[in-house]
């Protein structure tokens, strides 16, 4: 839009509000029931084009459907804790500047009759140095402290991807119940509709009518249920993408969780492997800086003095200050070392740990990939050919109630367990795509 002039009409606040609109949701596709519609005319009086501002619902109960990997982006984007991963690659960033430390500058000052009876003055200024390796160990460990943060983040990463994807399946779960509610209410109002028909010719008892009113109730109840799991379910997923915008799972998204690669596995063994071996390095260099702690410091001082109330005698000093006591160092050297053992151990633990865990959910993706074969290439199908069969000759005075009503019971109930079983499959089908890492 370009810039208009304030004539105290609302249309000037419209547009502003359509451009406003325009920005904040520039990378997200708006929902049908959310969209705006912006008209634009030009009047023939005026250069200036106005623009009029419909809005079909309010904003701030709108869904705004969105694939998965643009939901993990933003969750990468807007998670506190990895906003605190930054802050602390960025401090130890920063501590990189200690590196090199020097003692605080010593300034004495000393009065009195030190020579003779006169009073005389001495003014003296006293800097250490550190010398040998003590600067390079300081700065080589905070480097390593620097890589450490940034494994940690990238462990912080792998969790939320996991957590995010694990919500975003959990949603079309019960997505695909509120399908199959939908499609048990078209059966049974049929089954209704059937059962009052032949009630008015005569052809039954009202109990079939009776039992078909409660069984279209009970799942209208189900289904004003399932609109409150859907709201838990979305709010779950907008907690860990960490956003004020109602998303949802984008209704393109494909039900069944098919992005399983070898990838990564071998992206969580690097994970674990590098945070460890980071950990290990860092305990490495503390060791090589407690070590270089027992080395002397360069002392260099400059000192003016009166003698006799005489003008000021000048004068320069060197020094050493020499760690006599060197246990303190040593002792932490030692602890250093004994955190290197306590890392690999820890690595070698996880390592175990990981393969045990790919063997175990393997084996579960593998059983619930079978029975998923079953219900898409097998069951669905037998429970449809029982749904329609049954409606027919229950329609035909064929079948008695009874024998329709059971017959569409096990109909349903393999519907249900292929949507139990497709949910259980991509829970599992994540778990193995996300091995859980212990002891981070």
């Amino acid at each position: 839009m370009k810039k208009y002039k304030k004539t105290g009409n609302m249309q000037y606040a419209m547009c502003k509000i359509a451009n406003y609109l325009r920005r904040r949701f520039a990378n997200y596709p708006l929902p049908i029931s959310c969209k705006v519609n912006l008209l634009i005319a030009n009047s023939l009086r005026s250069k200036f084009a106005f623009c009029l501002l419909f809005l079909t619902c309010n904003f701030a109960y709108c869904q705004l459907p969105i694939s998965l990997e643009k939901t993990i982006e933003m969750a990468k984007s807007n998670n506190i804790d990895l906003k605190i991963a930054d802050a602390a690659i960025e401090k130890q960033t920063v501590l990189k500047k200690t590196a090199f430390q020097v003692d605080p500058l010593q300034i004495q000052y000393q009065g009195g009759q030190f020579n003779s009876k006169d009073y005389d003055h001495n003014i003296s200024i006293q800097q250490y140095f550190p010398i040998g390796k003590i600067t390079k160990a300081n700065r080589q460990l905070q480097e390593e402290l620097v890589k450490l943060a940034e494994r940690r983040k990238a462990l912080s990463e792998y969790e939320i991807e996991k957590a995010v994807t694990l919500s975003y399946y959990q949603y079309l779960f019960g997505i695909s119940i509120q399908k199959l509610n939908n499609e048990l209410n078209t059966i049974y109002t049929k089954f209704l509709k059937n059962a009052t028909l032949r009630f008015n010719t005569g052809e039954s008892g009202n109990i079939e009518v009776i039992s078909a009113k409660a069984k279209v109730k009970e799942i209208e109840t189900q289904k004003a249920q399932l609109a409150y799991d859907l709201a838990i379910y979305q709010k779950q997923l907008q907690f860990f993408v960490q956003t004020e915008l109602n998303i949802v799972p984008d209704s393109a998204t494909p039900l069944q969780f098919s992005s399983l690669t070898d990838t990564n596995k071998s992206k969580v063994e690097s994970l674990v492997t590098e945070y460890y071996q980071q950990q290990i390095s860092v305990y490495q260099k503390e060791a090589n800086t407690f070590k270089a702690q027992r080395t002397p410091k360069l002392g260099l001082g400059y000192f003016a003095q009166t003698i006799d109330t005489k003008s000021y005698f000048q004068g320069f000093t060197a020094g050493l200050q020499i760690p006599l006591f060197g246990g303190v160092n040593t002792a932490k050297a030692k602890a250093s070392a004994i955190s290197i053992s306590q890392s690999q151990l820890e690595l070698d633990k996880n390592k175990l740990s990981l393969r045990l865990q790919m063997q175990e959910l393997r084996n579960e993706f593998e059983k619930q990939q079978k029975g998923l074969e079953y219900y898409q290439n097998e069951g669905l199908q037998y429970a449809e050919q029982i749904i329609t069969t049954a409606q027919k000759s229950y329609a035909n005075g064929d079948m008695t109630y009874w024998t329709y009503i059971s017959f569409l019971n096990q109909a349903i109930d393999i519907k249900k367990q292929h949507a139990e079983t497709l949910n259980s499959f991509n829970q599992s089908a994540i778990q193995l795509q996300f091995p859980s890492i212990s002891n981070n």
